[in-house]
This record gives C-alpha cells, sequence and structure tokens, in this order.
C-alpha cells in the first residue's frame, strides 16, 4: 500500500467511525474518554465545553492520543493517532462541526463554551480489515 491509499484508507475510517477515545496527560498519567469525532480529511477535530479538564490538561501538555474502529458498530479497522492538540483559532469550524446533537450541552455554535478541539496527527498506526499493520507519519 503505498501513501496515498494510506492516508484513502485512514480517512475512510475515520469517517466510518463517529466516535474515538481520546487521551490527554493529567499529572504525567494518560488521561482517556470517548468523544465524538469530526474531520475533513486529515484534519481530526472534537467538540468539547471550554470549562472542561481535558481543555486545561492540553494547556499544559498538548500531546494526545485517539484509539478508534474496533468498538461495536464500528469499521473494525483500528487506527491509532499521536499528536499535538489545541482549541482552534479557526471559529469558522465551530459552525461547520455544529450539530443537532450537541444541543444536548450547548446552546448553539455560538455558545461561548463551545469550543473545537484541533488535533495535529504525527504518527498514524492503520490496521486493515486483513490486519495489514502501516504507519503513516508527518
Amino acid at each position: 500500500m503505498n501513501q496515498t491509499e494510506l492516508e484513502q484508507n485512514i480517512v475512510k475510517a475515520l469517517e466510518n467511525n463517529p466516535f474515538c477515545s481520546f487521551s490527554t496527560v493529567e499529572n504525567g498519567k494518560p488521561k482517556s474518554r470517548y468523544m465524538a469525532l469530526f474531520n475533513d480529511g486529515m484534519n481530526i477535530h472534537l467538540a468539547t465545553n471550554r470549562r472542561t479538564h481535558k481543555v486545561d490538561e492540553l494547556e499544559n501538555n498538548p500531546n494526545v492520543s485517539l484509539l478508534l474502529g474496533y468498538e461495536a458498530g464500528g469499521s473494525k479497522e483500528v487506527v491509532e493517532i499521536e499528536g499535538t492538540c489545541e482549541v482552534t483559532k479557526n471559529e469558522g469550524l465551530r459552525e461547520q462541526v455544529w450539530n443537532d446533537e450537541l444541543k444536548a450541552w450547548f446552546d448553539g455554535p455560538n455558545d461561548p463554551n463551545y469550543v473545537i478541539l484541533d488535533i495535529t496527527p504525527h504518527r498514524i498506526e492503520y490496521t486493515g480489515k486483513d490486519h495489514e499493520h502501516q504507519v503513516w507519519e508527518q
């Protein structure tokens, strides 16, 4: 599988798996939680509340890990992402990511506590349905 095919497979896996395990670092230890995943190609975003612990954790240490794909209802591919994360400065992403499911937590895309986390992947391990393992690195 060449680099282009690998990236296409990663994007398909991101699109087919709307949830991921998102890990930050808290007091030198990993802390994981399930989150809804949004992507535009290899650009990965998560919606969260500005007042959550994860936002504080990212200010102290921007290193993150995401795991997706094998849970019930997923595509049975496994995608492990290592990267960095920050609250996006792109205000347009708030509108782009917004959907009605977020109404349970926010008043709308202009809610001041609604923020988008922008993931910059540095290394992605992809294991396909046929168990072929590939590594993408930036």
